[in-house]
């Protein structure tokens, strides 16, 4: 009984995939991802009342269920506005039924897949479910059929094959490396035996395995120079599909970095991961900001505002103390809210003017007030903006730098700062002016964008005591 809230979150996608796949007419379908998703979180919020019993196979502790839930809770969200937003580009003709058939089901496979990662004890396990969700997102990337879309789809299985491919050999190292003390089979690669046993492991073996594991999945992160997929994935997919990638699946991949840190962290004669960490993040944020400024698409825009967050969140985690990661989860926290609500406001953006074109996106303070309010304040809250949550995140990763690195936290500071001038830049093009011409109505709901920002806001003014407490505990775990 214990296990059933697992059961149902692993159990849920692919019945709702088999139903997908035979119901008839987008509305039945819609409905059916969308009580999928439902059911899903619901389990999922049950798992910190009923903890089911860990197995060779199955781990849940107090990471992965923070992640679970807003897995699910994200997934949800975004259901109910891929719904309304889906029927547009059916109604348009940007999307065919043959297509939207394998849209709905793609879409559980993907959520699925990312559950079954972020839940797997076995580390070859967990490797199987990043590929399945990276597979069924390159499907979704290029489901417009567009040469612009095939294009980025085709780019995002290149680069992501060839991480999963590094992401694979490292796990066959660590398997190598662990076998001489667990023995062969299954023991070798479950990640509660392996971090038990990680001072005895074979540390060059097992520092070599890191830098595999972190290119690998670090490609999935979306970390430069690792990052060329992404912007194109984003822009080219349709829009929850961005929302979903930025919101949730960068999160996956940095999830397994950090499993396998932790095992790292775990022998003192292994390379330290922390310094790799941080590098990567503090080139990746600075590297974003710059970008940011070049951008001509709106969607492209927003992708390297994705790399920028991961850079900060990568470059937390690898800082390392209970403050820096205690600031890590919470950026990671905040950064998927915001985004995805980001993106729920340009999908709605792109479909009432016709385009994803900066310089055809003008005036949505006189054309569509409501819209111009939501990305306004989605685009302040990403900025750092207080009161918003990420301000607070990004304080206390900017504060802890400081108190133990102080060059450091000038060049965070300094990241930060070129990002946030190139959002706010960008903002008052898209809201002031002279309105653009529309291209229609908008149609996709707007009820999960504000409840979102909503979170965000409660977030920068108030952390429940036991959401502290839960984060003190993942902080502590992390290292």
């Amino acid at each position: 009984m214990n296990d059933l809230g697992l059961d149902i979150i692993l159990t849920t996608p692919v019945v709702a995939i088999i139903l997908l796949l035979v119901l008839p007419g987008h509305g039945m379908r819609a409905y059916t991802n969308i009580v999928a998703c439902f059911v899903a979180f619901l389990a999922a919020c049950s798992l910190f009342y009923i903890r089911p019993v860990n197995t060779p196979l199955f781990l849940i502790d107090e990471f992965n269920i923070y992640l679970v839930v807003l897995n699910t809770f994200i997934g949800f969200t975004t259901s109910l506005f891929s719904a309304s937003y889906i029927r547009h580009e059916l109604e348009s003709g940007h999307l065919t039924p043959g297509f939207l058939r394998f849209y709905h089901a793609m879409y559980q496979a993907m959520l699925g897949a990312m559950s079954l990662a972020l839940v797997s004890n076995n580390v070859g396990l967990m490797w199987v479910g990043v590929e399945v969700a990276t597979l069924s997102t390159v499907v979704m990337v290029g489901i417009y059929r567009t040469r612009e879309a095939i294009e980025a789809a085709w780019k995002y299985f290149i680069l992501g094959s060839v991480g999963i491919a590094l992401a694979f050999f490292g796990t066959i190292l660590i398997y190598l490396t662990a076998q001489h003390i667990l023995g062969e089979g299954m023991p070798a690669l479950t990640w509660t035996r392996l971090m038990a046993n990680a001072a005895n492991f074979d540390p060059a073996l097992l520092s070599l395995a890191f830098v595999f594991l972190l290119v690998g999945y670090g490609t999935k992160v979306g970390l430069a120079p690792l990052h060329a997929w992404l912007p194109d994935a984003h822009a080219e997919g349709p829009t929850p599909i961005s929302a979903v990638l930025s919101g949730l699946l960068l999160n996956v991949a940095l999830y397994a970095v950090l499993r396998f840190k932790m095992i790292i962290a775990g022998n003192d004669q292994a390379l330290s991961p922390g310094p790799i960490l941080m590098s990567m993040g503090l080139v990746s944020l600075i590297f974003a900001a710059f970008m940011l400024y070049r951008r001509r698409d709106i969607k492209r825009l927003f992708a390297y505002s994705s790399i920028e967050h991961m850079g900060i969140i990568t470059f937390a985690f690898g800082m390392g103390g209970p403050l820096a990661n205690f600031a890590g989860l919470l950026h990671m926290t905040m950064h998927s809210l915001t985004k995805s609500a980001i993106f729920f406001a340009v999908g709605n953006v792109a479909q009432a003017k016709g385009t994803q074109k900066l310089a055809e996106i003008r005036g949505l303070s006189q054309s569509h007030p409501l819209l111009a309010w939501a990305l306004g304040l989605g685009v302040l809250a990403i900025a750092g903006v207080p009161p918003f949550g990420v301000f607070k995140s990004e304080f206390l990763i900017v504060t802890s730098t400081f108190a133990r690195e102080p060059l450091l936290a000038g060049l965070l500071a300094f990241g930060l700062l070129v990002a946030f001038g190139a959002l706010i830049m960008r903002l008052q093009g898209l809201l002031f002016g002279e309105p653009t011409a529309n291209a229609g109505p908008v149609t996709a709901s707007s009820v999960p964008l504000f409840i979102h920002l909503a979170l965000v806001l409660v977030a920068g003014l108030y952390l429940p005591e036991t959401l502290v407490s839960w984060f003190e505990q993942v902080a502590r775990l992390l290292g």
